[in-house]
């Protein structure tokens, strides 16, 4: 079984769509939306602004972003069932599969995990439906827009599940400017060095931090590659991808 989160690059892909309806093991997907949240928030006169990466949410822009991410999780939804992969696209505020606190309020209506309904999930499995969940959790005061990398290491750590964020990159490099300089294999107490050192940079902090986080909650290993056709069997091969795992590594020749 694996978490699978899609970035927003990745949006309508149809060989990766396929691979994932073909998958020979249960799934749970998490996909993100930014390029069509902030297409749409443009064509309304809104004007979209990022703190450290997280995109600043007033409440009348978070009608717009549920709007468009609900409506994204339905659509891979429906693409998985016709191809032959039956789905549900699922907000994190049904079931309140997913619950939050409000970061701050400088963010507007953006929060962080606080708990995750797992039984909602592994019901839907048990009947070989496959759970598509849109970054958007249930609070007290409302629904709150979340970072999708931190939703996919929540649920994956939560169930005890590995974890994949296919993307528009390679894995982790080496060399930032080379693609071909993928670290194939990487120990959590490498990164923070790897940032230190400036090979690791932009927004590939953030998806390795949050990796990181899958890891300390009860993901046994995190693996980032390249959403590409035939990625699943490649990256759990390791022919592909970088994968993150919590024990030190000999780098011993």
């Amino acid at each position: 079984m694996l978490v699978v989160k899609i970035g927003g690059s990745l949006d309508g892909s149809e060989p990766l769509v396929q691979d994932l309806a073909h998958h020979d093991g249960e799934l749970v997907l998490i996909h993100g939306g930014g390029p069509r949240i902030g297409a749409e928030l443009e064509a309304r006169g809104f004007t979209t602004r990022f703190v450290e990466g997280l995109r600043v949410t007033p409440p009348e822009q978070m009608v717009v972003v549920e709007q468009v991410l609900t409506l994204l999780g339905k659509e891979l939804a429906d693409h998985l069932s016709r191809l032959g992969r039956l789905a549900v696209g699922l907000s994190g505020r049904d079931a309140r599969l997913l619950r939050a606190d409000p970061l701050n309020d400088d963010l507007g209506r953006v929060g962080k995990i606080s708990a995750v309904n797992t039984s909602l999930l592994f019901a839907l499995m048990s009947r070989h439906l496959t759970p598509v969940v849109s970054p958007v959790a249930t609070s007290e005061s409302g629904p709150l827009n979340v970072n999708a990398d931190d939703v996919a290491a929540a649920i994956a750590g939560c169930m005890g599940e590995p974890l994949v964020y296919l993307t528009d990159v390679p894995g982790v490099l080496a060399d930032p400017a080379d693609p071909e300089s993928r670290i194939p294999l990487l120990a959590g107490d490498e990164v923070e060095s790897l940032i230190a050192e400036g090979a690791i940079a932009g927004g590939m902090i953030p998806k390795v931090r949050a990796a990181l986080a899958a890891i300390e909650y009860g993901s046994p290993w995190v693996t980032i590659a390249r959403g590409e056709t035939g990625v699943l069997p490649r990256l759990l091969s390791g022919r592909v991808g970088t994968r993150i795992v919590p024990e030190k590594i000999s780098r011993e020749v």
